[in-house]
């Protein structure tokens, strides 16, 4: 019962199952592994983590409580969350410029590697920025931490804060692991099927259905959140 702990296998077994969720960020995560490999998947993880270590240093540091007392605060937060996938969403639906043959944010379909793709490839510092964003702006987050992790620290602790980070922390990890072996297997599918051009054709018109339902959920998701619903 270091900090106060408890039941450490059931928090682990816990956290793995709900990361295992479908959800916004495992979306985020698997379409930017299909459209440019698996180091843009892994840049969209890293960036989902960011996010979600940001929501535990101010759930241990009591910023979320003061945040959840807030109608007002949370209400603006949320509209931002929603209005930015919203926004992402619509960006997959209908690239810039309404050019359907361009995939934007290097979303598209499982085509071989080459040189013009990768002229049009996102740089990974924006994937680790759009994974970040998609998971620091849902309140909901900040709300699930604090649902959920107390739920495994001793009423007496003397350390609170301290177990509420190292609870944390573990989740974060075991969240981003599950998320690069995402990126991994979509990244993996990727440049097994493009290896085939005759497929080249078929596999460009999935990236594009794909992308269109990616948006459709973030779509769908944003307009969800600002609703008031929870994403979780």
């Amino acid at each position: 019962m270091q900090f106060g702990i408890l039941d450490w296998p059931l928090f682990i077994s816990a956290g793995l199952l709900l990361n295992l969720t479908p959800g916004v960020d495992m979306a985020l995560v698997l379409r930017c592994s299909a459209g440019q490999g698996f180091r843009a998947g892994a840049a969209a993880a890293l960036g989902v983590g960011g996010g979600c270590g940001l929501h535990i240093a101010l759930s241990a540091l009591g910023l979320s409580a003061l945040l959840a007392g807030s109608p007002l605060a949370f209400g603006l937060i949320r509209w931002a969350g929603a209005a930015y996938l919203v926004w992402l969403g619509w960006r997959l639906i209908r690239p810039p410029g309404g050019r359907r043959q361009s995939l934007p944010d290097g979303a598209g379909a499982l085509p071989a590697p080459s040189s013009a793709l990768a002229q049009q490839a996102t740089p990974w510092r924006r994937l680790f920025g759009q994974g970040f964003l998609t998971n620091a702006l849902n309140p909901k987050v900040a709300m699930f931490f604090l649902a959920f992790v107390p739920q495994f620290i001793a009423a007496d602790s003397p350390h609170k804060s301290a177990a509420f980070g190292l609870l944390g922390a573990v989740f974060v990890v075991n969240a981003t692991a599950i998320n690069l072996a995402l990126a991994w297997a979509a990244a993996s599918l990727r440049q097994r099927l493009g290896t085939d051009q005759t497929r080249q054709p078929a596999l460009q018109a999935v990236g594009r259905w794909l992308n269109r339902g990616v948006g459709a959920l973030f779509v769908a998701l944003g307009l969800r959140l600002a609703l008031g619903e929870s994403l979780r």
